[in-house]
């Protein structure tokens, strides 16, 4: 067996040898409790790009509407129109995007290979969402100081992403089956993420996390003073 490897999210060498199947060994963090595959098995990005280009995202699929209203419902309801905001990782079918656009939103597009262009990750946002693209990062410590960077004060990072339950149900789970998902967060996991970057932490069923950046604290007026 290879060496532990350090953790993606919070730079931990304490971490366990977690599972293995037929094509990856899988690792979890004893501080954040991220499960991760090591970079040594990581897919090359031509690789990565391939499975991409082979999956279906048709802007007018009603069943993938539903799918994502997961995350537009509860976004919509903390948003006042016209809001600005951006689909991190969107991919080459942005229908989240399209349907927050018919709300009344404004949202720039970023993703690696299908929209990359660093100009909109130079901006302050009222919200972004980033919907099954965690799970592909190899480190998201930094993917998410980027984003609550780029996060106006009380704004909302909207995530979607499957959690791991246990290790027991780790071991037929679908999700890990995916040679793209490297990186699989559980409510442990992204409760450290909210202590971390000092936000509140929401989960909306079974996939649907919502951080929200703290609002700015007031300066003390000089009678306080």
């Amino acid at each position: 067996m290879q060496s532990s490897p350090s953790c993606g999210l919070c730079a931990s060498v304490k971490v366990f040898h977690y599972h293995q199947d037929k094509y990856r060994h899988y690792w979890q963090c004893h501080q954040c409790g991220l499960v991760f595959v090591d970079a040594s098995e990581h897919l090359t990005a031509q690789q990565e790009k391939e499975i991409y280009d082979s999956h279906e995202n048709d802007l007018a699929d009603l069943g993938y509407r539903r799918f994502l209203s997961r995350v537009s419902e509860p976004l919509l309801a903390r948003l006042e129109a016209p809001s600005s905001g951006l689909d991190f990782g969107c991919g080459p079918g942005p229908l989240l995007a399209k349907m927050l656009k018919e709300a009344g939103h404004e949202v720039a597009l970023y993703d690696l290979y299908y929209a990359n262009k660093p100009e909109v990750l130079t901006g302050q946002y009222d919200f972004i969402t980033c919907t099954e693209v965690i799970e592909h990062i190899a480190e998201p410590e930094k993917v998410l100081t980027q984003l609550f960077s780029l996060l106006k004060p009380g704004a909302p990072l909207v995530l979607m992403t499957k959690l791991v339950i246990d290790r027991e149900r780790f071991r037929t789970w679908h999700y890990k089956n995916d040679l793209t998902h490297i990186a699989f967060f559980s409510r442990k996991t992204f409760d450290y993420v909210a202590q971390i970057y000092d936000s509140e932490v929401e989960f909306i069923g079974n996939d649907v996390i919502v951080l929200t950046k703290p609002e700015v604290q007031a300066a003390p007026s000089e009678e306080a003073l």
